[in-house]
């Protein structure tokens, strides 16, 4: 069982993982339909509008119904409220509270529900961000300007809600705030007795067409969709990574027990000439693999249980965003990990368990000869890998230029089955090759090298594990920096200019600039002016900017090369209000002055952009209304937008608008995607260096007598670490630069496959993260370093004479 530790270490690593993937999951969603489900309770029916309107005389209908006992309208005011501290008003959504006795009302954790007008309830960590206690005041504004003062008597519990909750307030009191309030649904509880089908096909025939009537478990379901569609695609994920862990897993497997198997060719062979037969070794060697694969497919699934429940844990005691959620143990998530490692474990073991039988007693008896690349077998396979290449190949270029994902994907596992086929023949050749430097330095290293290539099929095997670990990081690295380039060139053209802030009817302060400069993550402050013309009819806002300002702010070089005296930057919008196309001529008049510009097209700027020059010409009191501004890319860009909106206290309407908040969220979901990607791929190159270390460690068992004739001849300890270090590290360094370049190939592929037929403007961009794709290439080399140590100590701790006497 020593020798199989490595084996199950693989097991329990790729188990545990596919378990935390599944556990995580199953909580998640449990929570999810706790949460949504808490928020239904007593829901037997629930009328959703498609086309239809809830009027008054409908719900009264539906009141009005023998089989409805109660009936909630999902009525909702979107107001402004006045924080403490703020100064300006932020959006906050406030919902009716109706007094219910079947269907649930929402919790408080302090203070009450409001009862009346002048009162309000507001969400827990809403109140918690702007230090609002029962008590207090808070102003409230309608978009129509209408302002009124209410009192905070109760903290609703939203410690489970998604996102920003809402505030509740009475029914009188959301039709005080907005006369026509938004009504989202009706709730409806039925009488006792009567099913929750029979409620809403009534339900159904009174409010008729125009509406989608759910049961309140369907309700639910459908709410729970919603919200688990993400967390499905995320589990979906994470089970396409726990399935990537297992197959490492597999190799490592496959390679011990064809190891093990090996070193008991003598002790087989003895079986055999005893009586024992093939299906009796055959089924020997698939108990051994059934036993070890149950053991550690059983601590597997107690690790990524663990697992789950200090990170579930970990998620409740600090606040990553997320609501909390319990740890849920469903029969899958135990049962299919332990099911698919024990399965894994025997199916790796099969062929070794195969070639086994074939060998004739008294041949077995002789040593073993390792099979050569040359053989009928190896030439058949060599070029049979190279087909799968070809193939594969021709499907990623296909994936490039058509810009179907499926058949990219469908290339690159076909091209990497080719990688692995002709393995053989490529590992040992590269090996050869970057070995040939350090083999100069001494006898060491030329037999470290020898040793590496002599047996290719064990060393294809052994780096295969750690190649497939290496190529998914880098293709998860270049493929993300390839989209985040790619979507940043993209960004640039819908959305040039960062943040733009505006007044309206009134003027910018005096050092409204160097306030807005001196907020932390703001780069770039330049003025713009505007006047406003008429056209047939029609108002036209222009903007002026100084061209010789405008690359600080501007991201598109090509706009700012556009921007020059006489030009006219507009919109497609514009031009198909003035009937004119790109290249006309217009003149523009304000009072007295008059103004020809030629007709550009500028993307993503104000609607009709000149120099500030040109304007000034126009309009010369034309007055600065606004700023452009740049920011930080390193900055977080959420909090640079409150802070801007917050900015410039003497203005009382300020208008914040521009690209940095999409720019901000997609970062955000690309830096997210790159941890995870790196940290999930990180378990297999763990199995994959375990693998590794398994594999020296066995070689070291096999070359005992080698190593002891090695170490009688004059070799030191020393020098016999440096040799098992060499050749751990040459194999390290292989996989990790075969890896990387077949990462750098599919995440090319990928990125023209995914985005090609999503740019609009420009083509897709291909990026190298030089400085990630070194770091994989390092942690590569250390891990081959380490894997090395234990199997180098056991050599060097084997007396020559007493290794010799080894049989």
């Amino acid at each position: 069982m020593g020798r199989l530790v490595a084996a199950c270490l693989a097991i329990v690593l790729g188990v545990g993982f596919g378990s935390l993937a599944l556990t995580a999951h199953s909580s998640a969603s449990h929570g999810i339909d706790e949460t949504v489900g808490a928020q239904y309770k007593g829901v037997d029916a629930y009328a959703s509008p498609q086309q239809g309107e809830l009027t008054p005389a409908l719900i009264a209908k539906v009141k009005a119904l023998p089989q409805v006992a109660e009936v909630v309208p999902k009525t909702s005011a979107y107001l402004q409220a006045a924080f403490p501290g703020l100064v300006r008003p932020l959006s906050l959504p406030v919902e009716a509270l109706y007094t219910t006795t079947q269907i649930a009302s929402p919790a408080t954790t302090s203070g009450k529900l409001p009862t009346a007008t002048d009162e309000i309830a507001l969400p827990s960590k809403l109140a918690a961000k702007y230090n609002v206690a029962l008590g207090n005041s808070l102003r409230l504004t309608s978009y129509e300007k209408k302002s009124w003062t209410v009192k905070v008597v109760g903290l609703i519990d939203d410690k489970s809600a998604f996102g920003q909750g809402a505030a509740v307030a009475t029914p009188a009191a959301v039709k005080i705030f907005e006369p026509e309030a938004y009504i989202q649904g009706l709730e409806v509880a039925g009488k006792a007795g009567t099913s929750q089908q029979e409620v809403a096909a009534a339900v159904q025939s009174a409010v008729q067409g125009g509406f989608e009537v759910f049961t309140g478990e369907a309700w639910i379901e459908h709410e729970v969709r919603s919200y688990t569609n993400g967390i499905d695609v995320l589990g979906g994920v994470f089970g396409m990574f726990a399935v990537i862990a297992l197959f490492v897993a597999c190799l490592v497997i496959g390679n011990t027990f064809t190891i093990v198997i090996a070193q008991r060719t003598r002790e087989m062979a003895l079986l055999r000439c005893v009586g024992a037969s093939r299906r009796q070794v055959f089924s020997s060697v698939l108990a051994e693999a059934t036993v070890v694969g149950v053991i550690a497919s059983a601590i597997g699934v107690v690790f990524g249980v663990a697992l789950s429940a200090l990170a579930l844990a970990l998620s409740r005691e600090f606040d990553w965003g997320i609501p909390p959620v319990s740890l849920h143990l469903d029969l899958v998530s135990i049962f299919l990990p332990l099911l698919l490692g024990t399965i894994a474990t025997i199916a790796a073991a099969v062929v070794p368990a195969r070639r086994a039988t074939k060998v004739a007693p008294l041949a077995a008896l002789r040593p073993d000869v390792a099979p050569a690349v040359a053989s009928k077998r190896g030439v058949f396979r060599l070029i049979f890998g190279f087909l799968l290449l070809a193939g594969g190949g021709a499907l990623l270029a296909l994936a490039a230029t058509s810009h179907q994902v499926l058949v990219g994907v469908g290339g690159g596992v076909v091209s990497f089955l080719g990688v692995l086929a002709v393995g053989t023949f490529l590992v040992p050749a590269l090996i050869k090759v970057l070995g040939a430097l350090p083999a100069r330095s001494g006898v060491p290293s030329r037999i470290a090298v020898a040793n590496a290539v002599r047996n290719p099929k064990r060393t294809a095997a052994t780096t295969a594990a750690l190649l497939i670990g290496v190529t998914l990081i880098s293709l998860t690295c270049v493929g993300i920096a390839s989209v985040r380039k790619t979507f940043d060139v993209s960004m640039d053209g819908q959305y040039p200019v960062d943040l733009t802030v505006m007044t309206y009817n009134e003027k910018m302060p005096a050092g409204a600039d160097q306030q807005l400069k001196a907020i932390k993550g703001i780069t770039a402050v330049v003025p713009i002016h505007k006047v406003t013309l008429k056209s047939k009819g029609e108002e036209y806002s222009v903007t002026g900017i100084d061209p010789a300002t405008a690359g600080t702010v501007i991201h598109n070089p090509t706009l700012v090369g556009k921007l020059q005296s006489g030009t006219a930057l507009v919109d497609y919008d514009t031009l198909h209000r003035l009937q004119l196309k790109e290249g006309s001529k217009v003149t523009l008049v304000s009072g007295k002055n008059t103004l020809t510009v030629t007709l550009q097209l500028g993307l993503g700027l104000d609607p009709f952009n000149l120099t500030s020059t040109d304007l000034a010409r126009l309009a010369p009191t034309a007055p600065v209304t606004g700023f452009w501004l740049a920011s930080d890319p390193e900055a977080d860009g959420s909090q640079v937008i409150d802070a801007v909106s917050q900015s410039l206290p003497s203005v009382k309407e300020l208008d914040v608008s521009g690209g940095l908040a999409e720019r901000t969220s997609y970062t955000k979901i690309f830096d997210v995607l790159l941890a995870v990607g790196i940290g999930l791929l990180g378990v297999s190159v763990l199995i994959a260096l375990v693998g590794v270390g398994n594999t020296l460690s066995l070689s070291v068992l096999e070359r005992t007598r080698e190593n002891a004739l090695l170490r009688a001849m004059g070799l030191t300890r020393r020098q016999l670490r440096s040799m098992l270090a060499i050749e751990s590290l040459l194999m390290a360094l292989v996989a990790a630069g075969l890896g990387i370049v077949l990462g750098l190939v599919y995440g090319w592929t990928g990125t023209s496959a995914l985005m090609g037929g999503q740019v609009k403007e420009g083509t897709v961009e291909y990026a190298v993260p030089v400085g990630l794709l070194i770091a994989i290439a390092a942690i590569a080399a250390v891990a081959g370093l380490l894997a090395s140590v234990l199997p180098a100590r056991r050599a060097a701790k084997v007396a020559p004479a007493g290794a010799l006497a080894t049989e």
